[in-house]
């Protein structure tokens, strides 16, 4: 049972109008993510960018289906497996008719300029779970500023020579450039030679040794230095490293020695490193299985 589809209303003045400039405002937020995201991201405009391109999306497809598309005129017991005759007349009439809201100037347009700004734009994370021109992640944390040739400076940025590590305490030293860098501060201490039990792994400059500082139980610096003994301990848990031993832990939780830095003096006079650490530093259990 069915009833005639009352014919085509105009539309209101004006739906045209506000159904493109929905999908443009769309497209224009599905842009400013992928630009937020390629210049380095920041979380809050990127999600900013895409509430914009999604509610845009949303607004001008609400606006065509409530403005544009005719509401059935018809009732039916029992939808068939193949539409009625009313039902195909009315899709019909909608596709082909002067004012099909498929064929008005302009909105398919806009409806593809903002679907495909939405699918450019989601491909952009992509982006970082591909290596391409990246340094992988467990690559980054194998590795630190460390190089051959990078001179050892204090947190001020003065570069050091080897009279200025005096003997009984610890200098704090940075890579020269990357003093900021998480993963790079150490230590250099001056130490007997001869009380060696077991060769420091970087090797030394007449008993001077670079160590890392972070410390290999959890990441925390181990900034109390026992003079005499040779120790250096790390406040957070109480781990204490023999630095006579190739700085093994020998009390506290941490499991692997300090890594250490291999050094030397530049023609300048000046400490410098001759590649990374002999270790990744800091906590392990990142790269255990």
């Amino acid at each position: 049972m069915s009833r005639r589809r009352p014919p085509l209303a105009p539309a209101p003045p004006g739906v045209n109008r506000r159904i493109v400039l929905s999908f443009l405002a769309s497209a224009a937020g599905a842009v400013g993510f992928a630009v937020t995201y390629g210049l380095g991201g920041q979380t809050q405009w990127e999600g900013v960018c895409l509430a914009v391109a999604f509610a845009g999306l949303a607004t001008g497809l609400a606006i065509w289906g409530k403005r544009l598309v005719p509401v059935g005129g018809y009732v039916e017991e029992h939808e068939g497996f193949t539409p009625p005759p009313a039902e195909q007349a009315m899709t019909a009439a909608v596709l082909t008719a002067p004012d099909s809201p498929t064929r008005r100037r302009g909105l398919l347009g806009a409806l593809t300029l903002a679907l495909a700004a939405l699918g450019v734009a989601a491909l952009f994370p992509l982006r970082s779970l591909l290596p391409w021109d990246r340094t992988r992640p467990l690559g980054a944390l194998r590795h630190t500023p460390w190089r051959a040739g990078v001179r050892l400076v204090t947190s001020e940025g003065r570069p050091l020579r080897p009279s200025d590590i005096p003997p009984g305490t610890t200098v704090g030293v940075f890579p020269e450039g990357h003093v900021d860098a998480a993963d790079a501060p150490a230590f250099a201490v001056r130490l007997q030679p001869e009380r060696f039990t077991r060769p420091p792994a970087a090797g030394h400059l007449d008993g001077l040794v670079v160590h890392s500082l972070l410390c290999t139980h959890a990441g925390c610096p181990v900034r109390l230095y026992l003079d005499g003994t040779g120790r250096v301990l790390c406040p957070c848990h109480q781990s204490s490293f023999d630095l006579f031993a190739a700085a093994r832990p020998v009390a506290g939780p941490a499991a692997r020695p300090l890594p250490g830095l291999p050094i030397e003096v530049g023609p300048d006079g000046f400490l410098r490193a001759t590649g990374d650490f002999t270790r990744p530093p800091g906590a392990g259990f990142w790269s255990r299985p």
